[in-house]
């Protein structure tokens, strides 16, 4: 029979809350996991599903959400590897971003050095001259 629940008594019938979350927790406790409540598994399926790139729409609706702000906010939380995997991602544009500004200031001090070279020409170039015409 489909009522449209996720957990009934054998008839159909509403379930209370309390014996599915006491029976989880029994389940838990026997299998050796860690404790964790029942309304973390939610938690983590939203968290799993948007991991896998599922449209947060689907995610929302999955959940029962009726704004997928809900699922963002409150629900979606980072994977370590997904997080690892954008820190990673963001590190490796530091370095082409150090190495674009080294490669630029190293342009720059070309350039001055280039243009300290012609004053020096051009100055000594200037002294034989007033050199010359003080003999002339």
């Amino acid at each position: 029979m489909n009522t449209g629940l996720v957990f009934t008594q054998e008839d159909g019938s509403w379930l209370h809350p309390g014996k599915v979350t006491d029976l989880f927790e029994r389940l838990v406790a026997a299998s050796g996991l860690p404790p964790i409540r029942l309304h973390d598994l939610r938690h983590g399926a939203a968290t799993l599903m948007l991991a896998a790139d599922i449209d947060i729409k689907i995610v929302s609706d999955t959940l029962g959400h009726s704004d997928t702000r809900i699922t963002r906010d409150i629900y979606q939380s980072v994977l370590p590897h997904v997080g690892k995997s954008a820190a990673e991602a963001t590190a490796k544009l530091v370095p082409l971003q150090r190495k674009a500004e080294q490669e630029e200031q190293a342009r720059k001090a070309a350039k001055k050095a280039k243009q300290a070279a012609k004053a020096k020409v051009k100055g000594k170039k200037k002294g034989k001259a007033k050199k010359a015409a003080r003999k002339g």
